[in-house]
């Protein structure tokens, strides 16, 4: 019987995991989870991290993956470890595909929307920042007298123009995330690789924009998986 392997992401507001038993993986994203991590500690084979690690936490330092491990080129040390995996995820996949004939654009639609640029020759060419969804509601709603915080986003946006003042702030949000994707997209004329966990709504709105988007929402546990596969 073929042993479990697991592989661990901190980010800065939930854990991503790949877990496997057979031949594929599962993608599994929680809260920050100690219990979790405690029943799969045996089989952790490579973890990273964006986000804080709990201080009682136990993870065996040999097994951390780091900027340092990304055979990027030009890859700054200050760059956070899940865009370098996003983008290193993003390359190996075009690299089967044959599109990276002028380079990519990788966007993980996370707590942050980062925008991370990489040349045809695997080499960081720079990015963007953004709030992410979340974070521009929480935004609002904190910044504004008469903003209410207005629930989760449902799979199906409202109009373009809606009525509520909930579906107001779920619409305008959503729109500045794909404006900006298709602003650098229109810059760079760069194929989109898309992922994190508000991706599918993203993605839905560029493809109704005929935007050249593909979607891949584990792109980062991916790579990392590679990585390490690669390192050992």
């Amino acid at each position: 019987m073929q042993c479990a392997r697991s592989f661990l992401l901190i980010g800065n507001s939930r854990w991503h995991w790949a877990i496997n038993s057979k031949e594929d993986f599962q993608f599994i994203h929680t809260s920050a989870d100690t219990t979790k991590l405690q029943s799969l500690q045996d089989s952790l084979l490579a973890w990273a991290a964006v986000g804080p690690i709990p201080s009682g936490a136990f993870l065996n330092p040999k097994n951390r993956l780091e900027i340092k491990d990304i055979p990027l080129n030009k890859m700054p040390p200050w760059l956070g470890i899940d865009r370098a995996l996003g983008a290193w995820g993003a390359l190996k996949k075009s690299k089967v595909s044959n599109k990276t004939s002028t380079g990519l654009l990788v966007a993980d639609a996370g707590t942050i929307l980062s925008i991370t640029r990489i040349t045809a020759n695997g080499e960081f060419a720079g990015g963007q920042l953004v709030p992410g969804l979340k974070l521009q509601l929480l935004a609002m709603t904190q910044g504004a007298h008469n903003l209410k915080d207005p629930g989760e986003i449902q799979p199906s946006l409202p109009s373009i123009f809606p009525f509520s003042t909930a579906e107001a702030m779920h619409r305008g949000s959503v729109e500045a995330l794909v404006g900006t994707l298709i602003e650098g997209q229109k810059q760079t004329n760069l194929p989109i690789w898309l992922c994190g966990g508000d991706s599918p709504i993203i993605f839905q709105e560029l493809i109704k924009r005929n935007v050249n988007a593909l979607h891949h929402p584990n792109l980062v546990m991916e790579g990392l998986i590679d990585i390490h596969s690669q390192l050992n």
